[in-house]
């Protein structure tokens, strides 16, 4: 029974650590502009979703937010949110929507004649929760192939991994010269508690 608990929690914190990852951090799309547009948006229970509101703005208050509409290389429409992220969580410390908005919409071209933009951004397009990635920087690229190569993540994957990993081993090496024998002296001194209770009853 002990196992199992022990599994269901590794992979529920496996599950929780994968999903914080694959929500912060930076992912790209290549894409065509169709256009942009700003909404009028009031932050409720899916606010978590959303950057803070604008100095001088109240949480929760109704505020403009941009959206740029595009169009992946199969067709297919995807709209990405244009949000600063300033100071707060996560660290992209943006404050450029504004000219971002304006980048693009210098870029939007028609299925004639496209100009393909790649957009780095972070979050995830859900049409239930009403929530969309947001775009943290754009640029224009040669064509629908363009392959890029997601630097930030694999350094910052791979130096958490060998943290955790020298964390681990510290601690596992901790364990058995420190913590093991002490929890082996403990079960000694138990055992011979035991011995000497049962000899007393044999005693009587």
């Amino acid at each position: 029974m002990l196992k199992i608990v022990k599994w269901v929690f590794i992979v529920a914190l496996a599950l929780l650590v994968g999903g914080v990852l694959h929500y912060n951090l930076p992912r790209h799309d290549i894409v065509r502009i169709i256009g942009t547009e700003n909404r009028r948006v009031t932050p409720g229970w899916n606010s978590m979703f959303y950057s803070n509101a604008e100095p001088g703005s109240a949480a929760g208050q109704v505020r403009d937010v941009f959206f740029i509409n595009t169009a992946l290389p199969n067709g297919r429409e995807r709209v990405f949110r244009n949000e600063d992220t300033g100071w707060g969580w996560p660290p992209y410390f943006k404050f450029s929507a504004y000219d971002i908005q304006a980048q693009v919409a210098n870029l939007a071209s028609t299925a004639e004649a496209p100009r393909w933009v790649a957009v780095r951004h972070y979050g995830w397009r859900n049409q239930f929760l009403t929530i969309f990635p947001n775009a943290v920087k754009v640029w224009e690229v040669p064509g629908p192939d363009t392959r890029i190569i997601p630097w930030f993540n694999i350094i910052f994957l791979t130096v958490s991994v060998a943290l955790v990993w020298a964390i681990a081993a510290r601690v596992i090496r901790w364990r058995h010269r420190r913590l093991q024998p002490a929890l082996d002296r403990l079960d000694q001194r138990i055992d011979a508690r035991r011995a000497g209770i049962s000899r007393w009853f044999k005693g009587k």
